[in-house]
């Protein structure tokens, strides 16, 4: 049964009940209705808080448990009944606050395209969009969201995609401009070539993460169990004296009723979600409210050098064959049309080069990906193996001091290709801002050579820079970081860092041009190629928590002073009830301003 019908049904006891009691004048049905709803309810919040004890936690559970019983004993039985509806109405308002919170990560499910205005023989033929093939050409009319990926072909216009990236800024498009499904055209027509099915493509990967938070809520750690011991301690000394000195057992019953910790239970998971729904208007997707709390602790992080710390593009250098029978523009042929279907950033650098070369590239068949090394495949009838060193079968020790592929043709080397790397511009920034964010111990993980890693990493604030990493050394370094630096982030774009995503604490994937494979992996998506989002992930995270800790701070707070004045009698039990529901607006309240930007 969910919260909210739980809410009506007490709800309709109630309105049975006050008939009951002021209309038939049958008090005694009232009581026993009131009775059985409040034994239910105890029944259920028992069970729950046995579980939780069973599982070594200890919540606040038992005050909402004893408030109803202790006011049943002592024949305040409206009390408790506004105590239930309280608890329940409490419940219902949590998961209206928490679809309100992440009515942005919604949306993107609202606004799926679901049809494709495919261009066949010169006619317009309209398509379920998971019916759109790599290579069709498709039509995207003005003001209409951009189906899947692809390549415009002809037309100009701009397109908004700040659903994606959080950009608010409008981005000019025309002949051969990669679009994002997901993304809404402007004012004029736009025909492309499909890159992308609708299953790969980088709007329903979006969505498949946004359904994976929603299949997997958050385990929000209850804040206020953190408080559970001596806020239940407190409330039972309180009413026990009150008892005491009074000599009238009702005097506990109001000390409880006023102790409910129903706003203590809503704080933390309210904000923690308000907190999501910020850092989705950010271009930032995290999956879930235990990420935020880890991203909030976090003592240090990892960065891939390629693609994160580096430019999310690099420039061809050299292309050096080792058959004089082999000429460069061949070897950049068999090379980059191996790599065609990679997400890479070696290999998109290696197709923006053929590209500029106006180079055609080859048919590829039999691809296969060996994770951490390269690729194989079979390109004009002979096997290509793109990738390290000792993976394209290069018997050499001198190798060059910058980022590089190596060839082989049919098992035997063939040359290799140097590429230009820089430091993204936002990097130095993002890193020094991390320290400032209590960060401290910042590393770099990387497959190159020291000397290439070295000189990448000069001028910027880390503290060790780890170059030759294989997937399993990444997972290795992670797993084996002191305690006092965990939590750890892992950040990454390619496949090979899938692994190491998985494997931190927190990981954080660049998706704007990362495999699917490592988004899955990670725990939050940056969605716009920007390394800084990183930094604002961790603020937004250190924000919400702070607001969720003052806002389970204040309802404790406000709870001990309304205790000690019902312990003087002043309070009676109905009313004390009653100001529970203001307790709970200001708790919520408090947390929402997690979703305001500061």
């Amino acid at each position: 049964m969910t919260n909210f019908k739980k809410f009506m049904l007490a709800l309709i006891i109630g309105v049975i009940a006050l008939i009951s009691q002021f209309v038939f004048a049958a008090g005694t049905v009232a009581f026993w209705l009131i009775l059985l709803a409040g034994g239910l309810t105890t029944i259920s919040m028992l069970i729950g808080m046995i579980k939780s004890i069973r599982s070594g936690k200890y919540g606040v559970d038992i005050l909402a448990i004893t408030a109803i019983v202790a006011t049943l004993a002592v024949g305040e039985y409206w009390a408790s009944l506004i105590v239930l509806i309280m608890l329940t109405g409490g419940d219902s308002l949590e998961d209206y606050a928490s679809r309100q919170a992440s009515r942005e990560l919604r949306s993107l499910l609202d606004n799926s395209p679901h049809t494709a205005h495919k261009i066949s023989d010169q006619q317009t033929i309209d398509l379920q969009v998971e019916a759109v093939q790599i290579g069709d050409i498709v039509l995207v009319k003005p003001g209409e969201t951009v189906p899947v990926d692809g390549m415009v072909i002809s037309g100009e216009s701009t397109v908004d995609e700040s659903s994606l990236t959080g950009e608010s800024r409008a981005v000019a498009k025309d002949a051969d401009d990669m679009l994002m499904s997901g993304s809404v055209n402007g004012d004029g027509a736009l025909q492309f070539r499909v890159t992308k099915i609708a299953a790969d493509s980088q709007y329903q990967r979006l969505v498949r993460l946004v359904k994976e938070s929603e299949a997997k809520p958050a385990h929000f750690v209850r804040l206020a169990d953190h408080y559970a011991v001596p806020f239940t301690l407190i409330a039972y000394l309180i009413g026990g004296i009150a008892w005491f000195l009074a000599k009238d057992p009702v005097r506990f019953a109001e000390v409880l009723v006023v102790a409910s910790p129903c706003p203590l239970i809503l704080a933390a998971p309210v904000a923690l979600v308000a907190g999501m729904s910020r850092s989705s208007r950010k271009g930032i997707v995290v999956k879930n409210g235990t990420t935020i709390e880890k991203l909030a602790k976090a003592k240090s992080a990892a960065f891939d050098k390629t693609g994160t710390i580096t430019a999310g593009s690099l420039l061809v250098d050299q292309i050096k064959s080792s058959d004089s029978t082999l000429s460069p523009d061949r070897l950049l042929i068999l090379a980059a049309s191996a790599e065609q279907d990679s997400s890479h950033i070696l290999a998109r650098s290696l197709l923006t080069d053929a590209k500029n070369k106006k180079i055609h590239l080859l048919p590829v068949t039999n691809l296969a990906e060996v994770t951490g090394q390269g690729i194989k495949a079979e390109v004009a009838g002979q096997q290509i193996a793109v990738g390290k060193a000792a993976f394209a079968q290069n018997p050499a020790t001198d190798l060059p001091d910058q980022t590089a592929v190596y060839v082989s043709i049919d098992c035997k080397y063939a040359g290799s290709i140097t590429f230009k790397d820089t430091v993204r511009p936002e990097a130095k920034a993002t890193l020094a801002r991390l320290k400032e964010l209590g960060l401290s111990k910042l590393i770099m993980l990387t497959g190159d050579q020291q000397p290439v890693a070295d000189k990448i990493a000069a001028g910027l604030a880390l503290d060790e820079v780890h170059a030759q990493c294989l997937p399993e050394d990444k997972i290795s370094l992670i797993n084996n970081m002191p305690k006092q630096y965990k939590p750890i982030i892992m950040v990454g774009d390619g496949v090979n860092d899938a692994p190491a995503l998985a494997a931190a604490d927190v990981g954080i994937a660049m998706g704007a041009h990362g495999s699917t494979a490592a988004s899955e992996s990670a725990d939050a998506v940056i969605l716009k190629d920007d390394l800084s989002r990183v930094a604002e992930a961790v603020d937004i995270s250190q924000d919400t928590m702070r607001i969720a800790r003052q806002s389970v701070l204040i309802g404790i707070g406000i709870c001990v002073f309304l205790m000690l004045v019902a312990s003087t009698g002043v309070i009676p039990a109905l009313f004390g009830a009653a100001l529970q529901e203001v307790v709970d607006s200001v708790s919520i309240l408090s947390s929402l301003r997690a979703r305001r930007d500061h």
